[in-house]
């Protein structure tokens, strides 16, 4: 009788499982659904990296705006460009202008569209907590990254049930160090400007080019 309970349980608890397996695919493919209903999207955001055992914690800001797979990130005083073709990142400190080629093909190629639906594939996933977050409810889903050579641990991904948004994304790397970008601004289908993707070389006159490809 003890074995045979012993085996029910596991049977339940299996099924349990694979039933929030299910329920965090349907959140995760409803999210993606939504980020590719929008003809654009711009979002600000606050990213945190924090080491106890290295006493490093660092916040920085930054924003971007996305259609389709191009996107104009700034960020750490940094502007990224891409037009579609080609990938421009804008260092003023420097002034230097670094122009490469994206190969759209390689899916270890991360870009800030890329962002919003990484999930799709190299993960394991599960629901995790409901939150509370100022009158939001924010579900996590965990995810585990199913190459055993990745640096990251888990991943918690915070959904706002009601729009189905990102809230935040938290990394927790192997070496203890933790990363968290939480989105302040999340507006969509926003009036741009028909340049808004384009490099234009004129407004850097006295800038090095590094043309890499």
């Amino acid at each position: 009788m003890k074995k045979f309970i012993q085996i029910a349980f596991i049977i339940l608890f299996s099924f349990s499982v694979q039933a929030q397996d299910q329920k965090a695919k349907a959140l995760l493919d409803q999210v993606t659904s939504k980020v590719k209903s929008y003809n654009n999207i711009a979002i600000d955001f606050k990213y945190s990296l924090n080491n106890a055992k290295e006493n490093i914690n660092q916040d920085s800001k930054g924003n971007v705006t996305l259609k389709g797979n191009q996107y104009v990130l700034n960020f750490m005083g940094i502007t990224k460009i891409y037009d579609g073709k080609k990938n421009y990142t804008i260092v003023p400190e420097d002034e230097e202008i670094t122009i490469s080629s994206v190969n759209e093909n390689d899916n270890n190629a991360i870009t800030p569209s890329k962002m919003l639906t990484f999930f799709n594939s190299g993960y394991k996933y599960y629901m995790d907590i409901l939150q509370n977050v100022k009158g939001r409810k924010i579900q996590y889903i965990k995810l585990i990254p199913t190459n055993s050579k990745d640096q990251r641990k888990e991943i918690l991904l915070g959904i706002d049930v009601q729009t189905k948004h990102i809230y935040n994304l938290i990394e927790m790397g192997k070496n203890g160090t933790k990363t968290t970008l939480t989105v302040n601004s999340f507006k969509t289908n926003q009036p741009l400007s028909k340049n808004q993707f384009i490099f234009a070389q004129s407004k850097y006159p006295n800038y090095y080019i590094n043309k890499l490809d």
